[in-house]
């Protein structure tokens, strides 16, 4: 990996740092801005707006940092599962997901992750590190599939609200007019519930909710979820439902679904009561077998009463369809473990 630093992934104001630095004027930073998130440039001698001197200069100690991906892995159904390169030798997954009227980008914020949920392959991993924000932007940046891209979605491996500082410059730079300029109705965050960076994220971005659940229950969720010790459901909860989600902005909770488990109907009569007052979405998802867990999915029947019953006490409720299975891309399946093992 190369010793020089990113350009990839700073803000406005970082890159007026950098033009400082440099004695150049400071619109030069807009300029640089426009180069590295609008025209998407690979060097910094593209950006032919700077003076070849500066260029020069500033090459001496900095990069653009994009990479492309080092690996794709492609599903019978038209999912993508990239390998990217990230520093001290490690690796991480993002996952492209194509259907008729929409393409979604799942990223990743973390070289595997802390929470260590029971039925999740990036927990079973552990954790190595936090992405910068200049590798988390070139999981979209560097996509083959970019110009198609409608929808990006923070799901991938570890916990985005436990990397803040990085994650909330990305999510600047994505909808910033001198960024990608994205709406922020196109990005999703998701999280088990990490109390300071809910707080953050609920006061400072626009982008869409979603909140890893599982159970109605916290011992049943504890039992899933050792995170509910630290982040009690009910302590998220009560910062969901102290904030207005009735204009456009989205909350949604994850549900994954288990046999025999967390499946009955009085679940979800539970997790009715649970979101009484929360204008969400349940989306039930289901659970793709990892190894070491004896955990089965519910049957789509069973599915399909619990969505049910939902729908009937208010709360809308949908099944989520599974992508990306046979390529290990689908919900809980990321793992980097053997690749960062064989560097």
């Amino acid at each position: 990996m190369s010793t020089k630093k990113a350009l990839l992934g700073m803000t406005l104001d970082e890159l007026s740092k950098v033009a400082r630095e440099f004695d150049m004027p400071s619109f030069a930073a807009r300029q640089m801005a426009d180069w590295l998130y609008k025209k998407r440039v690979l060097s910094i001698s593209d950006m032919t707006n700077l003076p070849k001197a500066k260029r020069l200069l500033l090459e001496e100690e900095y990069e653009v940092g994009a990479s492309l991906p080092v690996e794709s892995m492609h599903s019978k159904d038209g999912t993508i599962k990239y390998l990217y390169a990230v520093a001290s030798g490690n690796f991480i997954e993002s996952v492209y997901i194509p259907s008729d009227d929409r393409a979604t980008l799942c990223v990743s914020s973390q070289v595997g992750c802390k929470m260590n949920c029971r039925f999740c392959m990036t927990g079973k991993q552990g954790f190595s590190a936090n992405l910068s924000a200049a590798e988390i932007l070139n999981q979209i940046q560097s996509l083959p599939e970019y110009e198609r891209l409608t929808n990006i979605v923070f799901m991938g491996m570890g916990e985005p609200l436990d990397n803040t500082d990085e994650l909330f410059k990305v999510l600047e730079i994505l909808t910033a007019p001198y960024g990608y300029a994205w709406s922020p109705k196109r990005i999703t965050v998701s999280t088990i519930g990490v109390a300071k960076g809910l707080e953050r994220f609920l006061a400072d971005s626009d982008c869409h909710l979603a909140v890893s659940l599982h159970s109605p229950y916290p011992a049943e969720r504890l039992g899933l979820m050792p995170v509910e010790k630290a982040f009690p459901m009910q302590d998220v909860l009560r910062k969901i439902k102290a904030y207005d989600f009735s204009h456009q902005r989205r909350v949604s909770f994850e549900y994954i679904v288990f046999k025999g488990l967390n499946d009955t109907r009085q679940h979800a009569l539970e997790l009715a009561k649970l979101l009484h007052g929360i204008p969400c979405r349940v989306n039930l998802i289901r659970f793709h077998a990892i190894p070491g867990e004896s955990f089965e999915t519910s049957d789509l029947g069973q599915m399909e009463l619990f969505r049910d019953t939902l729908n009937a006490n208010g709360v809308v409720c949908t099944i989520r369809s599974s992508r990306g299975e046979d390529i290990m891309a689908a919900c809980g399946l990321l793992s980097t473990t053997k690749k960062n093992q064989n560097i």
